[in-house]
């Protein structure tokens, strides 16, 4: 059962740091002073959402892997995204 519990929590872990940087993403206000700062923030969440999908990945079951790579998909959008306005 504690095995379980830990595929569910990473899981759960992954999808909340996707959701986290989408949240930011959608909050960057391109034309404002703390573009920068915004676009840093933005960055650390993004890396911090790869490194939990990564963990999630080593347990999750074969239809959390296909959630967890359109995971991977959606922030690779939002830095192809953020690049383009660099």
């Amino acid at each position: 059962m504690p095995y379980h519990k830990n595929k569910q929590q990473a899981f759960q872990a992954a999808q909340q740091g996707v959701e986290d940087a989408q949240e930011l993403y959608y909050e960057i206000v391109r034309d404002s002073a703390s573009y920068g700062h915004q676009l840093k923030h933005l960055k650390e969440e993004v890396n911090e959402a790869y490194q939990q999908i990564e963990n999630a990945l080593e347990v999750a079951s074969e239809h959390e892997k296909v959630q967890l790579k359109r995971y991977q998909q959606d922030l690779q959008k939002m830095v192809d995204e953020v690049n383009l306005y660099q």
